[in-house]
Formats: structure tokens, sequence, C-alpha cells
């Protein structure tokens, strides 16, 4: 992702420097905590969480389903997945990657104090990037790590590959205090529920666990100033429909979430509740097997490119919780920064006339009003989304009747079990289904998503589910990941923007969104549409942001 702040000087090339202080401008102050103010309750539709585990390294810990796990224990930076897409420099007061993003130099913030009163410095983040490295802490953000090293308050950490396409893993890695974790054992298995364990640098601390809910209050330290929550309660309901009960009722505060008829059961119940809709790099997109007919033929999938409503993906499939890409490049807005000159707004649209066209070109005649190919046969497909994936099932019926109306091609709605439509996508043996993107924060997650051969791993996809193979491109996805210059990365660009349009190995429908549900009747200063400094949802990183900009409601 290129990270866009005001911090790196125009004309940088050997590096790419963050600096300054992290907090919100009116909340800054000496010390932390607010007794005064109202709690917000921070909700998810999962169900109860029966096992309590405050590690932050394990996906499935009580810290990591809740997400009270990012307000403990804090990372290097935060990157922004929406907006400018963004870095913000956060436990280090400077990030600076080299040339080729193989090293990162990393300032310790001073003035840090961990939330048992302990300091925090430069050997903190050794320490805890070489759990990694030291083979102790399994490498599960693929991070690659060859050597780290201190001097002073400054932390370096080389790399044996490229990190450009990885930089939010590597700076969302979460800081750990070495006089604790260097007696724990096992990071991969210990839950660190024992007393004064749970220790982190972040603006809230543990108060109360129970299979009912998790409390934490504010750190009366906090290095980021003085917080205007008192209190967080972490709540999670039984699904999605008692989610929006919980916070129409006021019950809970703050939730991500999909929403069905967000406005009459959420919106319209108080003019307070707010919805953020942020996109990002990734987007929801239709995926066809490029081995088999019909999509086999480019001008069949230019055909469809020219006839699948976006806008309608948007509206009737997500309900609005979404924003439609258009771009022939395939890249939607938060990326239009990335698309070169020639294919600045060169856009499809809902052209029927332009589809048929090009059909007609390549030899494709209809009978019946039904679409004939050049080999005399009917074209017919299905089109697999998992039952209950109601978005992406809903779109399965819009796709089918725009197809057969403008084009004349049946198109089959298969709804199978998870486990069916995941053997399915690995092993090729679909003919179209809906998937989410690599997101990078740059252009190449859509590309390598699509195109890549890398994804392809003993006959098995875990992306490039259309297998897409063309050595050109596959050179320029390595160009882009690992260039050392800006030069040789745009030229890559090109190329995989020039093939994308082309050849349309796969077509993006919209945004994928982060969503965040909160109302504002005792703080304001969330993020907005016109301020987008996070995305709303309170299980990414960058909750501990939007924590230091809220202030009370007049």
């Amino acid at each position: 992702m290129r990270l866009k702040t005001s911090l790196a000087a125009a004309g940088l090339t050997a590096a790419l420097i963050l600096t300054g202080c992290a907090a919100g401008g009116s909340n800054t102050g000496d010390q932390g905590g607010n007794a005064s103010g109202a709690a917000l309750t921070i909700a998810k539709p999962d169900g109860a969480i029966t096992t309590e585990s405050n590690n932050p390294y394990l996906g499935d810990s009580s810290g990591s389903k809740y997400g009270y796990g990012k307000v403990i224990f804090e990372s290097l930076a935060l990157v922004n997945p929406t907006g400018d897409l963004g870095t913000t420099p956060w436990l280090a007061e400077e990030v600076t990657w080299n040339e080729d993003y193989t090293q990162l130099t990393a300032k310790a913030r001073a003035g840090v104090t961990w939330s048992d009163g302990e300091d925090f410095t430069a050997d903190d983040i050794a320490f805890s990037f070489n759990q990694v490295l030291d083979g102790k802490l399994n490498d599960t953000n693929a991070l690659d790590l060859k050597s780290v090293s201190v001097d002073g308050d400054t932390v370096t950490i080389d790399f044996n590959s490229s990190k450009f396409t990885q930089q939010a893993r590597v700076l969302h890695f979460q800081i750990v205090p070495e006089h604790i974790w260097a007696d724990i054992a096992d990071p991969n298995t210990d839950p660190l529920t024992g007393e004064g364990q749970a220790v982190g640098t972040g603006p809230y601390v543990l108060d109360n666990w129970s299979t009912e809910s998790v409390t934490l209050t504010a750190n009366p330290d906090y290095w980021g100033g003085e917080l205007a929550v008192p209190k967080l309660n972490y709540v999670s309901y039984g699904d999605n429909a008692a989610l929006t009960t919980a916070l129409v009722s006021g019950e809970a505060d703050w939730a991500q979430a999909f929403i069905p008829q967000i406005e009459s059961s959420y919106l319209s119940a108080d003019e307070k509740n707010q919805f953020l809709v942020s996109p990002t790099a990734g987007a929801g997109t239709l995926f066809m097997n490029l081995q088999t007919k019909p999509f086999n033929d480019p001008a069949l999938r230019q055909a469809l490119a020219w006839t699948i409503d976006r806008q309608a993906y948007v509206d009737i499939a997500r309900e609005g919780a979404s924003e439609p890409i258009w771009n022939v490049t395939g890249l939607g807005s938060v990326l239009e920064g990335e698309i070169i000159d020639e294919y600045q707004g060169v856009d499809y649209s809902v052209d029927v006339d332009k589809a048929k066209g090009v059909l007609e070109d390549a030899g494709y005649t209809w009978e019946n009003d039904k679409l004939i190919d050049p080999d005399g046969e009917a074209v017919s497909f299905s089109i697999s989304v998992p039952a209950g994936w109601s978005d992406w099932n809903t779109e399965q019926a819009l796709l089918a009747e725009e197809l057969d109306e403008a084009l004349g091609i049946e198109v089959k709605v298969d709804q199978p079990d998870w486990g069916g439509w995941d053997a399915a996508r690995q092993e090729g043996t679909f003919q179209a289904i809906i998937h989410w993107l690599e997101d990078t924060g740059n252009a190449y997650g859509l590309y390598t998503s699509t195109m890549d051969p890398k994804w392809i791993v003993d006959g098995k996809a875990a992306f490039n589910f259309g297998r897409f193979d063309d050595p050109k491109v596959t050179e320029a996805l390595n160009t882009y990941a690992n260039a050392a210059s800006e030069d040789d990365r745009a030229a890559a660009g090109e190329v995989l923007q020039k093939t994308f349009a082309e050849q349309v190995p796969a077509i993006p429908l919209g945004a994928h969104p982060l969503l965040g549900e909160f109302n504002t009747r005792n703080y304001v200063g969330w993020p907005s549409e016109d301020d987008p400094y996070a995305s709303a949802d309170p299980t990414q990183p960058g909750i501990v942001k939007i924590l230091t900009e809220l202030t009370p409601a007049e």
C-alpha cells in the first residue's frame, strides 16, 4: 500500500519516514481516564464465548473474538484500511522503510509505560518480534523475519522478502512486555489469564471477565492522553437480530454487523444512531473458471462485464453497504490514484448493445432469444455461493435475471453448504463463484487474487480460482511486490491493469466495506464519510485511534 501522509517529504526516495504524535488533539493530556463519562458497550453477534483467553496472538482467543485485545495490546503503527490508506505512528514515534521494503526501522515512543507501571522500551519491540524469529511464536502473519537488532531507542527489523504488500501485517503486529512474556513457556497456547499477565500499553485494562460480558476500564496512565470513555463493556449476542435489538434499545452502543433493512430496523429508531460504510481496497468479486466453457472465451467475459449491474449489487444485494466498481481495471475509489492515465475514467456501464456487439464479433448468435456460442451450443452456467450468505445469495438471483433478460444466458443458482463450496473453489470444479479478494491496501491485492499462479499449490487454489496464468503477468506481479523503485512498480502496474482490462479474468462488483454501527448520544468525534481517519469497525486496530478522538457530546 502507498502510505499517504503529509509526513513523507516529497522527493524522498531512499526511505519512507512517518512520525508524529498519534493521539487526538482534543484528548491529549497528562492523565488518562474520566470517571464521569458514560460507558460504551461494544457488541458482536457471535454467541457466548465460554473460555477466557487474553493472548493477542491467538485468533480464537476471547480477546480476539470479542475484539477487546486490541485496546490492551498496541502495535508500532496504525494503517488505515480506508480513506487515504495512511499510516499513523503509534507505539513507534517513527517508522522508516528502506527502498525495497526489506527493512523497517522503528523508534520506540518515549514516555510510554506498561499498564503495570514498568517502562516500555525498544527492547520490548525487539523481544516481541524475536519470539517469531527464534521460533517460539508461530509466524502466523508470514513476517518472514531475517534479523532484529536494537540500538538505543531504535529497532531495526530485516526481512527475507519485501513487505511492500504486507506493511499492515508488520506494523499491526502486537507488542508485548518482555518482563512478563519472557516467562511464558508457549506463547502459542498460553491463555494469559494468570494474575497480572494481561498487561499492555493500550488505552484500557482488563477489569472483569465473564461468559456474559467483558469489562475494561480506562488506563489512568495511558501515554495517548486523557480518555473520554471511562469504561468499555464487550458483549456478544446470539445473532444479528438480537444485536440489532440491543443497538436500537440502547443496550449496545457500537457494533460491526450487516443489518438487513438497516434504515427501518436501526437508523430510523433514533436520529443519533449512525451507520458508516468504509470502502476498502478489497471487493466482492465474480470469479469465473477460465479453464472450461463458457468462461475460457475472453469475449464472453467482456460481454458479462458490460452487462452486470454493479449498482444493483450495491443497492439491492448489499442494501447500500458497499460502493460499485465500474473501472475497467477493477480498481475501486480508494485505489483510483493507482489507475494509469489510459484508464482514468474508462468505466463499464450496463450497455447491452455493447455486450451484444462484442459477442457477435466473436461469432455468437441468438436462437429463440437464447445465446448460442460459436460451437452451436446454448450458453449457460451455474454460480455458486454458500447457502445463508444472504447478500451474495441475493446477487446470484440478480445475475440470473440480468443475464437472462439481456443476453439470453441461463444462469443456474447453486447454494451448497460451506464444505461443498470450499472444495469446489479449491479444486476448480465450479463454473462461477462470488468471493472476496486478498486486501493488501494497494492494487496488488486485486491482481494477485485473480491472476497469480502462486496461489495454486498441489492442484488446489487459495486465490486465482479461475487459474489465470500468463508469464508476463507473473513477472509484473513479482516486480510490483518487490521493486526498489516506484518507477519499476508503476511499470509493472501498467502491465497488470492492461491485462485485466483486456482479458477480464474476474469481475469486481463492489468494494468490500468495513461496517460500523454506533450512536452519538454520549460521544462525538467518530469517523465519518467526510473524515475517514479510520473505519468505524470496532474489531479493527484503528479502534484505539477512535477512542482517543471521542469527546463528550454536548
